[in-house]
């Protein structure tokens, strides 16, 4: 999570959707930039406005606007296979060597998911508080020239981005029959994904 405090933005880090780089890139500018450890880094809106939203408010933020990125929900899960593809991953239980993405999106539609498909959920991650806590701008992963167009007008920076935490190269596919369960039983993924602007 970065935070520039004289611009009022907070940017929530939703895992595989590129932020690495934008940390990278925006960290020096940021007045907060969190890394570590992983919960807080990739905090959810939810424990955004259990421990963050409440910090802000009292040193003087009470209206702090919030922004995420979100991928499509097939692109999301073929990185996050492909990213648990990598030797180091070998022999672990969420490795997914030796296994098809039909089968780890299998896994991931189920309710109790092996640790291999236990990824988390970007609508899960984005989902709005009962007090009014929410995204104020979400951006698709695939539109990066709308967010660096964003970013570079509301921070008056030029975004060069390097490339971060990329997951390694695979062709994958996924077979309709898997497909159309995903988007049966993700519906809220695909949903959210289609209402971004």
């Amino acid at each position: 999570m970065l935070v520039f405090w004289k611009e009022n933005l907070a940017f929530l880090a939703v895992p595989k959707t590129g932020t690495s780089a934008y940390e990278k890139a925006l960290a020096p500018r940021a007045d907060m930039a969190i890394l570590n450890p992983p919960d807080l880094k990739h905090a959810p809106v939810y424990r955004y406005n259990r421990f963050f939203r409440p910090m802000f408010e009292k040193m003087g933020a009470p209206d702090m606007e919030t922004l995420a990125v979100m991928r499509e929900p097939v692109s999301w899960l073929s990185s996050w296979y492909r990213y648990r593809q990598r030797p180091f991953m070998t022999g672990k239980a969420n490795s997914t060597k030796n296994l098809s993405f039909d089968e780890f999106v299998e896994g991931y539609c189920k309710g109790a998911r092996p640790g291999f498909a236990n990824v988390g959920s970007q609508a899960k991650f984005l989902e709005p508080r009962p007090n009014g806590t929410r995204i104020t701008h979400l951006f698709r992963y695939e539109d990066q020239a709308r967010l660096i167009g964003f970013l570079e007008d509301r921070l008056s920076v030029t975004l060069d981005l390097p490339r971060e935490n990329v997951s390694p190269r695979l062709e994958v596919t996924l077979s309709p029959r898997v497909e159309a369960k995903l988007r049966r039983k993700c519906a809220a993924e695909f949903a959210l994904y289609e209402s971004i602007g």
